[in-house]
């Protein structure tokens, strides 16, 4: 019985799992800055991509159209993660135009409140208040966000 119940809860957690009410402020490509704590009230969608990922470049339309049609409820932020060169993810961005910030992860120094991704892309949810409501691992599409965010 408890073999059952160990395999149960290591099934049951996300791969990791972010602090209960996690921070974040970083510097975005534009030059400007992400802080999580100005988005209360919103859905903020945390997503770890990069470049090379073919199930992320799958997904980001889905989650840039989803923030667009609802940027009163809805805030998202890009996290790419191991791209090295600024110029080649501005680049990447040109052609895959997104409808929301993205900020460049240091591999080395990754959000204290999140960690480094376990697989990409890997999206957190969190909610109007603050809370974290849905971890992902692995690619989304819109009808995951709607059923998270309750939005349609």
């Amino acid at each position: 019985m408890k073999l059952v119940l160990a395999l149960f809860l290591a099934l049951a957690l996300p791969a990791f799992a972010a602090a209960p009410k996690p921070s974040l402020n970083v510097k975005t490509l534009d030059g400007g800055s992400f802080d999580l704590a100005s988005q209360q009230g919103k859905w903020v969608i945390v997503n770890f991509w990069a470049t090379w990922c073919s199930p992320c470049l799958k997904e980001l339309p889905d989650i840039s159209a989803f923030v667009a049609a609802h940027k009163d409820k809805v805030a998202a932020i890009g996290m790419d993660f191991e791209d090295a060169d600024k110029a080649d993810i501005e680049k990447f961005l040109k052609t895959h135009p997104l409808s929301f910030p993205v900020s460049m992860v240091d591999v080395d120094n990754p959000p204290k409140d999140f960690g480094a991704p376990k697989g990409l892309p890997n999206t957190y949810v969190i909610a109007p208040d603050g809370h974290l409501a849905k971890t992902f691992l692995g690619p989304i599409q819109t009808r995951d966000l709607q059923d998270v965010t309750g939005i349609r």
